[in-house]
């Protein structure tokens, strides 16, 4: 399912215009992301919590070359499903 296809299965769950559901994702991971930018989590209880992931800096090698090179640190999502989430799907 891509962003049009949530956002037409949103409309038509909840009864609104399109314009109104695609202004609902918007607004959801535009907050989503300004949460995990701060560096904290969306804990949605049920479904599952949005969180940052550090990874520290190490050293990693190019396929290409053989040559050893150094990876910075970053960060990434994460998600874990929660509880409700994974009983659904089993």
């Amino acid at each position: 399912m891509n962003k049009t296809e949530l956002v037409d299965a949103i409309a038509k769950k909840a009864g609104l215009k399109k314009t109104e559901a695609e202004k609902f994702v918007k607004a959801f991971t535009d907050s989503v992301t300004k949460e995990l930018k701060k560096g904290g989590k969306v804990q949605l209880v049920g479904f599952g919590t949005f969180e940052v992931s550090k990874r520290s800096a190490r050293t990693g090698r190019n396929p290409q070359t053989g040559a050893t090179m150094k990876i910075a640190a970053s960060k990434a999502p994460k998600f874990k499903a929660g509880k409700a989430l994974k009983d659904a799907l089993n």
